[in-house]
């Protein structure tokens, strides 16, 4: 029996949610888990590695190259021996030379003009020989160790700007995460605000359904003196199914809140720890929020890659020199004799075009075209966005008074319901003039939440636009 209450007890905790959550924890959650806030880091450590990659051309590279061949190709089979420092006077068929050379030697040392005659003319037949061994070697196997490094000297600092391009590219990656995660942020703030809100008015709803079933106990009391009739009773049934509806509307929206919340920071939440009803704008003035913005940073960082860009095409006018080492060793069989067939080769290049058409000219005007292009896009981004934070700013102040008239038009109608209520006891009104104040008691709550969620948006939708993190 212990063990099935412990069972139980490990059941219900396990799908149990988190209770009075606070934001800033949901925040941090929200950090660790979001899966959308993790694919954006996983970007930016990619533009990272980019950037080392550009930095690693500065050094160059190291090859290691091992080669294992077989032929009976007469030059390959040369070149092979050659390579391993083994080639001989025999490999050029010089047996079949020496034969016929030693007996031309013999006529000529006789000194007899006959004989001569005929030694030289046997000499121009001996050099029409094509001998075996060279142009019909054996097959053999060729085994090459090879090391070659590689390195730029001067690129015409091209090599620079693409580091200076590629290490701007990444801090426009980190941008780019960090707008992510202020997006996931302002979308989680807004839902905390959304539930405090739904249920503040659900309980505003609780209250008003309280009232109506108080009105209804009234009224059955009355049509048991015979002071109300049924048709008042059906009249505040209605108007209680119709709170009902509300209500179980808002307990709806609610739950879609938790649902969306709990995707957010992938946890389940059984409840969070209100907030303020009302968000507070970002302080600063319009001028330093702009700069703050995401939009305006991506555009400065987009001018600095233009300046390099230009820097880039007019290494086109520079030579490129470069230089280079290889250290080998070859065999016919791996790794034998290794320094003793061994060679190295040490050499430079430079490489200056003189003249492509024009072309490099070309670039670099059309790199400054895009830099004069950036500049008016960061001049209108700033004008728009300025533009668009004076509209934000304008239309909260403007719904804070619709807040304000909404709220005293609240307290307004529920005072006036509870008049007329107090009025239908003393049989003054009839009961459908208490509903009508009641329905205009729900009127005004609903329009008092609608402004508050109204102005809430309005106030994220800033926030989404602003880095708060320098």
């Amino acid at each position: 029996m212990r063990y099935l209450f412990i069972l139980i007890f490990a059941s219900i905790s396990l799908f149990a949610g988190l209770e009075n959550l606070k934001l800033d924890d949901a925040i941090n959650l929200l950090k660790k888990n979001n899966s959308e806030i993790k694919i954006a880091k996983f970007n930016e450590d990619i533009a990272k590695f980019k950037t080392k990659i550009a930095k690693s051309y500065n050094y160059g590279s190291l090859d290691y190259t091992f080669l294992a061949l077989r032929s009976n190709d007469a030059g390959n089979v040369f070149g092979f021996k050659l390579q391993s420092r083994e080639a001989s006077f025999a490999d050029f068929g010089f047996d079949e030379f020496l034969a016929p050379m030693g007996q031309v030697l013999g006529l000529l040392a006789q000194e007899k003009n006959t004989q001569a005659a005929a030694a030289i003319s046997q000499m121009g037949s001996i050099l029409k020989i094509q001998p075996k061994k060279l142009n019909y070697p054996d097959p053999r196997n060729h085994f090459l160790n090879k090391l070659t490094y590689q390195i730029p000297l001067f690129t015409g600092f091209k090599l620079t700007q693409y580091e200076k391009i590629s290490k701007a590219m990444e801090e426009m990656s980190h941008l780019d995460a960090k707008k992510i995660i202020n997006e996931k942020i302002y979308q989680t703030k807004k839902t905390f605000y959304d539930i405090t809100l739904v249920e503040n008015y659900i309980k505003n709803l609780q209250t008003l359904k309280s009232n109506i079933d108080k009105l209804e106990e009234i009224i059955k009391a009355f049509m048991s003196e015979g002071y109300a009739k049924d048709t008042d009773l059906l009249e505040v049934q209605a108007k209680k199914a119709e709170v009902l509806s509300y209500l179980n509307q808002a307990k709806l929206n609610r739950d879609l809140a938790y649902q969306f919340l709990e995707f957010l920071i992938g946890e389940k939440v059984d409840s969070i720890s209100h907030v303020e009803e009302l968000a507070p704008l970002p302080k600063g003035s319009v001028k330093e929020l702009v700069e703050k913005t995401f939009d305006m940073k991506k555009v400065k960082i987009g001018l600095k890659i233009m300046d390099e860009n230009i820097k880039l095409q007019k290494s086109g006018l520079y030579p490129m020199i470069g230089a280079f080492g290889e250290y080998s060793s070859a065999d016919d069989k791996p790794f034998n004799d290794f320094e003793d067939h061994d060679a190295y080769t040490i050499g430079a290049q430079l490489k200056w075009n003189l003249f492509n058409g024009g072309e490099t000219t070309a670039q670099i005007q059309k790199a400054k075209i895009e830099k004069m292009k950036m500049a008016e896009q960061y001049i209108l981004a700033k004008r728009g966005l300025a533009l668009k934070i004076n509209q934000i700013i304008t239309e909260v102040k403007s719904k804070d008074y619709d807040v304000n008239a909404k709220k005293k038009q609240f307290d307004f109608s529920k005072r006036v319901y509870e008049h007329y209520e107090g009025k239908y006891k003393e049989g003054l009104v009839k009961i459908s003039d208490v509903l009508i104040k009641h329905s205009e008691e729900i009127k005004a709550l609903l329009d008092l939440l609608k402004v508050k969620t109204q102005r809430n948006e309005k106030v994220f939708e800033l926030e989404s636009l602003i880095d708060k993190e320098n």
